[in-house]
């Protein structure tokens, strides 16, 4: 077994999940990033990593099938004989009024969004039992905890993530496991890329810090519940929105 702490992070490869990834790697943990189908952001995060005192490998994963998110837990206990930290951040969007939202628009967002949550717990819950120690961190939105106008699956499943967050809490507390949400603003990733100008403009407004959040804003509170000076925390939805929701 590894002495090296050793994470998993779901969508960690962009965005969000990218910085979580070089964020720990820079601090000397080993990070299994999984990625869906962007080789490409695959290859450059291994690269980034190649510098830091920690390490990353990347690892295929549709977290929506529960089999290729057991296999991917399984493959990294087997190959590093410890996770420390799983990282729920994979997550996707499909926008469109309840009108319009199709089944499959609904279904698609709820398999990545929140089933795909209980299946990486899955993969790694008894493990962190039988260690007596772990660090679960789920990535919400703001969305989830004000709705949002052609976001109703994703408003739904990220408000589940809450309460998936504080079951499991109560759950592991005393099994020496916590468990954790961040809620990001509107942060600056490609999830923002297709929004007109005027309507992000629209948006810096209503924010009191008056600008978009950046990826590693995210990444620093995350990597801060996972610490183990945050052992007292668990059960909690960290916001991370410039204000935006108080």
């Amino acid at each position: 077994m590894t002495e090296q702490k050793v994470a998993l992070v779901t969508g960690g490869t962009r965005g969000i999940g990218r910085a979580i990834t070089l964020g720990l790697a820079d601090i000397g943990v080993h990070v299994a990033a999984g990625y869906f189908s962007n080789e490409d952001s695959a290859k450059s995060t291994i690269e980034a990593a190649s510098a830091m005192s920690g390490s990353v490998s990347v690892h295929r994963v549709n977290v929506g099938e529960p089999d290729e998110c057991l296999q991917y837990a399984q493959d990294v206990i087997e190959q590093f004989g410890r996770v420390d930290y799983l990282v729920n951040n994979a997550g996707i969007n499909i926008d469109r009024t309840v009108r319009r939202m199709s089944l499959d628009d609904w279904h698609q967002v709820m398999r990545i969004n929140i089933s795909g949550c209980f299946y990486m717990v899955k993969g790694v819950i008894e493990h962190m039992i039988e260690r007596k120690s772990g660090r679960i961190v789920n990535i919400s939105s703001i969305i989830g905890e004000t709705g949002n106008v052609g976001q109703a699956n994703y408003a739904t499943a990220k408000s589940g993530l809450h309460g998936l967050t504080k079951s499991l809490a109560l759950e592991l507390a005393h099994k020496g496991i916590t468990v954790n949400c961040v809620a990001p603003g509107f942060i600056s990733t490609d999830m923002l890329s297709s929004v007109p100008p005027d309507i992000i403009e629209q948006i810096v407004e209503r924010i009191p810090v008056g600008r978009l959040g950046n990826p590693e804003e995210v990444a620093f509170a995350v990597i801060n519940l996972l610490d183990d000076r945050s052992a007292y925390i668990t059960g909690a939805v960290i916001p991370v929105n410039g204000g935006l929701d108080m």
